[in-house]
């Protein structure tokens, strides 16, 4: 694996919907695959893991989700429509677009996994596989939320329903953040430092969490009313020492029921961070799990 700074890949600011320009970079050749970071990191976070896939053969898309890193930021509306799941899924479909793929991969972590789900239910003609990494579709978390798990995850509750966050967090975003400098690296900890210096940025990540208490739970609702499921090909990742079994059990065993082929399952010798902590074996695991699932 290169230990050099997204080596081959092309850094782009792209429209992609009406009003929304997205960062990221891409690189490689060959089948797309889209990977979508989580809170409260950028498309930096992937710096390890998306040179491996472009050497594997694979076209990589790393993006900043809409309201992170450099994208846009849209001043938010009072339904949270604009920084919904089903948003930030439009986004995905028009960059690929815009780049050149009609089909494509797309794999998200923490926020990333709703936004890849969203992603795989809304434009299920053009997502070939989906992986999603330590995460839960939002309805299914929240039907758990129960003491521990309110204990545990109370980030969610507060960026989501409190009117003090904004000012809390932009008060000292390093001190509340903590990011890791040695962790992550110094170009993906720069990226992730000059993202939460900006208030918009702590402002439109809040936005993300309120629309998942909302737009995003209701969306997930409606779907598992009509019936509908993910129809590509589907692994759940999780960290092994992160809290995900604890909370759920068997998370693959949670989206079995959202998907219409048996669910794949990887578990990630790290913590939450899987990209940064363990890139080689997240790596390995999503190149096992798109050549299975490859066309041949």
């Amino acid at each position: 694996m290169s230990g050099g700074w997204f080596p081959g890949f092309e850094e782009w600011d792209l429209k992609v919907t009406p009003g929304v320009v997205l960062h990221g970079r891409s690189g490689g050749a060959g089948p797309a695959v889209v990977l979508l970071h989580g809170h409260p990191r950028t498309h930096a976070t992937w710096y390890r893991v998306a040179p491996a896939l472009a050497a594997a053969g694979y076209f990589v898309v790393c993006p900043d989700l809409r309201g992170y890193g450099r994208s846009s930021k849209p001043e938010p509306d009072a339904e949270h429509l604009l920084y919904s799941d089903r948003a930030m899924a439009a986004d995905v479909a028009g960059l690929m677009s815009v780049l050149g793929h009609e089909r494509f991969a797309v794999v998200g972590h923490d926020r990333g996994a709703y936004a890849a789900f969203r992603t795989a239910m809304d434009f299920p003609d053009r997502v070939a596989a989906l992986a999603v990494c330590d995460g839960v579709p939002i309805l299914e978390a929240l039907e758990r939320a129960d003491a521990k798990f309110a204990a545990r995850w109370w980030h969610w509750f507060f960026y989501g329903a409190s009117p003090h966050a904004e000012r809390v967090i932009t008060a000292d975003p390093l001190a509340w953040y903590g990011f890791d400098e040695a962790a992550m690296g110094p170009e993906n900890y720069a990226d992730a430092v000059a993202a939460v210096a900006d208030p918009r940025t702590v402002r439109a990540m809040l936005e993300d969490y309120r629309a998942g208490l909302t737009r995003d739970l209701e969306n997930d609702a409606e779907d598992r009313a009509a019936g509908g499921v993910v129809q590509a090909p589907v692994l759940a990742m999780w960290s092994r020492f992160d809290d995900m079994e604890e909370l759920y059990g068997d998370p693959a065993a949670v989206w079995a029921p959202w998907c219409a082929l048996p669910v794949r399952a990887a578990v990630i010798d790290s913590g939450h961070h899987m990209a940064e902590e363990a890139p080689s074996q997240t790596a390995g695991a999503l190149h096992a799990f798109l050549e299975a699932v490859r066309p041949h």
